[in-house]
């Protein structure tokens, strides 16, 4: 009796330790599936970052604060390019509250004044503008520059209106 005894726990512990070591192996191969695939989107994601940063960097070649030569041309002057943008910027979106809409635009809007809407800096002499009636869209390229005692001024350059 006491031999089958022992004969049955040893197939017990036979069918458990099987029984634990597929379980196991389930568990980790589960774990590395998904490691590997977690490992993949990292990639996946990091390609993308590395895409986006290079479209960034291209779609920023024209500004005023990543331009070198601009930023050499304010501070010769001995003007902060943070401020000149930030007091243009100001002047530019001011002057949407005029009466009959902002007069760097040439166009009438039909739908009320044309506001410029959005601004980037191209560089140290240029900016183009977004504007709008609510109906109609254009752009408009600005020039501003400073005289010699540091007096901002901006007129268009050339203005575009889209079709309806």
């Amino acid at each position: 009796m006491r031999k089958s005894l022992f004969m049955y726990l040893f197939f017990f512990a036979a069918l458990f330790i099987v029984f634990q070591y597929m379980n196991e192996k389930t568990i980790f191969e589960s774990q590395e599936k998904s490691i590997n695939n977690l490992t993949e989107k990292l990639h996946k994601a990091k390609d993308s970052i590395e895409v986006l940063n290079a479209s960034v960097s291209e779609s920023n070649y024209f500004s005023l604060l990543n331009n070198d030569n601009a930023m050499t041309y304010l501070e010769k002057y001995e003007l902060n390019p943070e401020e000149v943008k930030k007091q243009i910027t100001d002047k530019i979106y001011d002057q949407n509250g005029l009466e009959g809409g902002n007069p760097l635009i040439e166009f009438k809007g039909d739908r009320g004044p044309m506001r410029i809407n959005k601004i980037k800096f191209l560089n140290h002499r240029w900016i183009q503008a977004d504007f709008s009636d609510g109906q109609r869209w254009g752009e408009v390229i600005i020039e501003y520059f400073f005289d010699e005692n540091n007096k901002l001024d901006i007129y268009p350059v050339k203005t575009v209106l889209y079709p309806l």
